[in-house]
């Protein structure tokens, strides 16, 4: 023991000697610094050449962070920011004095600084129009489409008078230094021994930085385990994100996957309802369960590697239960609708009766989200493929040559239903000719250029009630049927003289209590109202609306009106939902509709626990009786008994308990009463970064193909869709007193 401590004392004072040479080589090294500084000009001058673009690169941060999430001010953003714009700005300084002609050098600095400020420009103009921000997959998928579509709309924006401050703002570095340069600059060619020394002291602050960040339990996972571009810029800045994106796209999406230790969520579930024990009640039916019948340990040693990792994941969660409604809509028709910035907001029974119809005579959904993540392409990853857009605008084109088993394209097509998907613009913008010929729909993928200009006139946007009037006559006579809409009446802009449907239906508008965008978003959504009251319509002379299942969702919140006036605000959201916007989720709640003509002769089947687009397809798989497997798919179906949860890419989650906001590490229960279970947000946080994780599995591996075989092949033979002991579906919705008292809360 005491051989211990004689150790460890001369351990304790080796290490204070170190950091008395230290500290003194420091304090040296600042007076030497200081002394240079005040009597050598050419070291003054060299010194501020040097800080030049690392003030430069702080300076766009700074005015970027603060004119869009404003987070630089969060606990140490503002630390890891500095250290990293240092970094950026000292290896930018060695190439701005590598030649040895000064005008050259003066030209390369100049240059460099208006690259530099690209990429805050880009984001930042992206972030004013969607309310998010895209990392550089979406902004590759959606470049030159958006260039061709929506060129007036990007000059009109950036030409606005908050666009062109934050033009002068970017531009202002770069001005200054072609004005004033030479006070700051020596422009010579530094030797290579002075370049060796900035290299290493850019390493230096880089790695810093990420030493820093490892050491953080706050920030550690955003730049790593739990990495997503939208964390990553509020915490590190633009430029270092930028550059993790670059890395990701040389070297290719990692196809392994890290799932975390966690308890499975039917567990947690059950610990939640411990904490208040229900009185007793007469014992429910029992219920098989959804999953099919599959070897997970075959399948992790038939192609191992990542797949057998994933194997592992899946094999540990508990399948969840059929129940009441399991068949309900089994052998009716399917008509699938993602309609562009829906939003529930705006139904009003007198002027839109049909979907104020559909959405109160159907299944009721009062707390449901469309997480944003991608735009349009990110809303269809959610709501086609059941996952998250984990990659961005890349997310579809990821599965394009996979067997995208479960779409509902695909289970419906292996029921014999004839299948045809459509959308009312270009119909290579986001490569839907590749991606969505690839969703199961048996008669492929109909858009303006292979056919539907034959029924929507050249306008922008165009109409939905002209797609729907035109392409109805392919399948209503074709039962069964499988459909696919994604519609564009509803786009911005929300002007009456820059949308053609809103100036459409001005009129019907002219005395709605709003601003003039408000009055043009609904008044262009009216023309979704008439698709929708054209589709019913011809549904009930057929004599098949009760056979037929319409399901409405949107792809993304209406960021057209997100749009920011010059003091980087916006409240057109908040005139809309009528209540103040503050975080993503409160942004993302919208609505959902699932409606059949059966359900009218019931009470309204309310879901009043939190939905997430991810759950459509599980749900609709239950509602349809089709064979699939719970366990196969990150999101749930809504009326079995598996956790209510809704997350975002950003990890942010909601559960009926309770609401976590990641970026803050903070968690506000459901209501005052709301009893929380010891470590609940840590179990639900290890399930929502597992499910992340298996979202990102399914995009980067053909994981499916690994489990049924190739592209299109059909479920392993013994597969079960229901249990032996399933008992026979009651297909009597149960009534609900207070439905229409939960719709008129949403």
């Amino acid at each position: 023991m005491e051989k211990f401590k004689e150790t460890a004392s001369w351990l304790g004072q080796g290490i204070l000697q170190v950091v008395g040479l230290v500290w003194e080589w420091c304090r040296k090294a600042f007076l030497h610094f200081v002394h240079q500084m005040k009597t050598n000009i050419k070291y003054r001058r060299r010194f501020m050449s040097m800080m030049l673009l690392p003030v430069t690169v702080l300076y766009y941060e700074i005015v970027f962070n603060l004119s869009t999430e404003r987070t630089i001010f969060r606990s140490r953003a503002w630390l890891y920011m500095v250290l990293f714009s240092i970094s950026w700005g000292l290896l930018l300084y060695v190439f701005c004095s590598i030649s040895k002609r000064r005008s050259r050098n003066r030209l390369i600095t100049k240059t460099l600084m208006i690259f530099a400020m690209l990429p805050f420009g880009i984001e930042y103009f992206i972030y004013r129009k969607f309310k998010t921000l895209y990392d550089l997959g979406t902004i590759n998928r959606g470049a030159a489409g958006a260039l061709s579509s929506f060129g007036g709309t990007i000059l009109k924006m950036v030409f606005s008078p908050g666009g062109l401050w934050h033009l002068f703002l970017f531009m202002l570095p770069w001005a200054l230094y072609y004005w004033k340069g030479s006070l700051v600059d020596d422009a010579r060619r530094i030797s290579v021994r002075f370049r060796s020394r900035v290299l290493i002291g850019m390493l230096v602050f880089h790695l810093l930085a990420v030493l820093l960040i490892l050491f953080s339990g706050t920030y550690r996972p955003f730049y790593n385990t739990r990495y997503s571009f939208t964390n990553s810029v509020r915490s590190f800045g633009v430029l270092t994100s930028f550059r993790k994106e670059v890395w990701r796209t040389i070297t290719g999406k990692s196809k392994s996957s890290s799932f975390r230790k966690h308890e499975d969520a039917q567990s947690v579930s059950a610990g939640a309802a411990e904490s208040e024990p229900e009185p007793e009640v007469e014992k429910p039916r029992e219920y098989g369960y959804s999953q099919m019948d599959l070897d997970f340990d075959a399948l992790a040693q038939k192609d191992g590697g990542a797949y057998a990792q994933i194997d592992q994941y899946v094999a540990s969660l508990t399948p969840s239960r059929q129940n009441e409604y399991t068949g309900l809509f089994e052998g009716k028709n399917l008509i699938f609708v993602s309609a562009e910035a829906f939003s529930g907001w705006f139904l009003d029974e007198e002027l839109t009766p049909t979907l104020y119809r559909m959405a109160t005579k159907g299944i009721q959904f009062t707390d449901f989200y469309q997480p944003e993540s991608a735009g349009t392409t990110g809303g269809e990853t959610a709501n086609l493929l059941g996952v998250l857009a984990m990659d961005g605008g890349q997310s579809m084109m990821d599965v394009v040559d996979h067997n995208n088993y479960f779409t509902m394209g695909s289970q419906l097509d292996r029921l014999g239903y004839y299948g045809k998907a459509y959308h009312n613009n270009d119909y290579t913008f986001y490569d839907r000719d590749k991606t969505h010929n690839n969703l199961g729909y048996s008669d492929g993928f109909l858009g303006v250029g292979n056919g539907m200009e034959a029924y929507v006139q050249p306008l922008w946007p165009e109409s939905d009630l002209e797609m729907v009037q035109g392409s109805i006559t392919d399948y209503i006579d074709r039962a069964p049927f499988n459909v696919y809409y994604m519609s564009v009446s509803g786009h911005s802009d929300y002007t009456f003289s820059d949308n053609s449907m809103a100036n459409k239906h001005q009129d019907e508008v002219e005395g709605l209590p709003y601003s003039n965008a408000i009055r043009a978003y609904i008044a262009c959504n009216l023309e979704f109202e008439d698709a929708m009251t054209y589709i019913v319509e011809q549904l009930e002379q057929k004599g098949i609306a009760d056979d037929t299942v319409i399901v409405i969702c949107a792809d993304h919140y209406p960021y057209g009106l997100s749009d920011m006036d010059a003091s980087g605000t916006s409240h057109y959201l908040e005139e809309l939902y009528g209540h103040e916007v503050t975080t993503t989720l409160e942004r993302d709640e919208n609505r959902l509709i699932i409606w059949s003509g059966c359900l009218e002769k019931e009470e309204p089947i309310v879901v009043d626990t939190p939905v997430s687009s991810i759950d459509i397809l599980p749900t609709l798989s239950n509602l349809f009786g089709t064979e699939w497997d719970s366990r196969l798919l990150p999101g749930r179906d809504v009326f079995s008994d598996a956790t209510p949860l809704v997350f975002n890419v950003d990890y942010d989650w909601k559960t009926d308990l309770g609401t976590y906001t990641f970026a803050t590490d903070s968690f506000e229960p459901a209501s005052e009463e709301t009893i929380v279970p010891e470590s609940y947000v840590d179990k639900i946080s290890a399930i929502v970064s597992n499910k992340l994780e298996y979202c990102g599995a399914i995009l980067y591996n053909d994981y499916y193909g690994h489990v049924f075989g190739a592209m299109g092949a059909q479920a392993p033979q013994g597969g079960k869709g229901r249990s032996a002991a399933t008992p026979t579906p009651d297909l009597t919705p149960p009534p609900s007193p207070t439905a229409l008292e939960a719709v008129s809360n949403n």
